[in-house]
């Protein structure tokens, strides 16, 4: 019964429809109408940038830096993507091209501290030690106060045995436990154990509750 009824009910709804149309009713659907196309979503630098960020986290970096690129087709100043162009290039030993990353992103932002941070580290790790040098003294030369310029400076400067040095840098931005705890991961990294635990003991005399000089020794005793 529920059956037929329901089939009498549908007969009765079409008919209705054909009865509308034909009078030219409300669903009646002129002739000329149709569905409005939808446009695309915009694309732009962000959207490259996020995806080149997805790219970086599934671990394909040659996906990432072509995302990036078009990023900056669009938009040529856009900060985000060229810093991570410049740690991308940098991390698939492409240092002709991570420098030149180093060098729109120093440019893009006004020469920064920061910018020159990265571009000296970048030569450290192509084995540029003079050019490495000059950026960081650049960038310090356009901002004295920039942490991370004077300790990526430091700790090169610690690498290269020239101590006293460092320690200028160092103290420039940081209490004298860091400054010596940032030597002694130097020394520590070189197997130089006896130098690493002595700038530990350091460390730990100036701030004896600094716990990962605490934590460095512990390991070498």
């Amino acid at each position: 019964m529920k059956n037929s009824i329901a089939l009498v009910l549908t007969g009765l709804l079409l008919s209705g429809c054909a009865n509308d149309q034909q009078a030219g009713g409300p669903n009646q659907i002129p002739s000329d109408a149709k569905f409005v196309e939808a446009k695309d979503p915009a694309i732009n630098a962000n959207t490259r940038f996020a995806a080149g960020q997805l790219s970086e986290s599934s671990e394909k970096p040659e996906n990432a830096i072509a995302q990036y690129e078009e990023a900056l087709k669009i938009d040529p100043d856009h900060e985000a993507s060229l810093y991570r162009l410049g740690v991308v290039y940098a991390q698939i030993k492409n240092f002709p091209k991570a420098v030149e990353s180093w060098q729109r992103y120093i440019k893009v932002t006004h020469e920064s501290g920061e910018g020159f941070a990265n571009l000296g580290f970048c030569y450290e790790l192509s084995g540029n030690w003079e050019r490495a040098e000059m950026a960081y003294k650049k960038g310090i030369e356009r901002d004295a106060k920039c942490e991370v310029c004077r300790v990526n400076y430091g700790l090169m400067l610690a690498r290269l045995g020239r101590t006293n040095e460092a320690f200028t840098q160092f103290g420039a931005v940081l209490p004298p436990a860091a400054a010596h705890y940032n030597v002694g991961s130097v020394y520590e990294q070189q197997k130089k154990l006896s130098q690493a635990k002595m700038e530990y003991t350091r460390a730990l005399e100036c701030d004896p509750t600094f716990f990962d000089a605490q934590q460095r020794l512990a390991s070498l005793e």
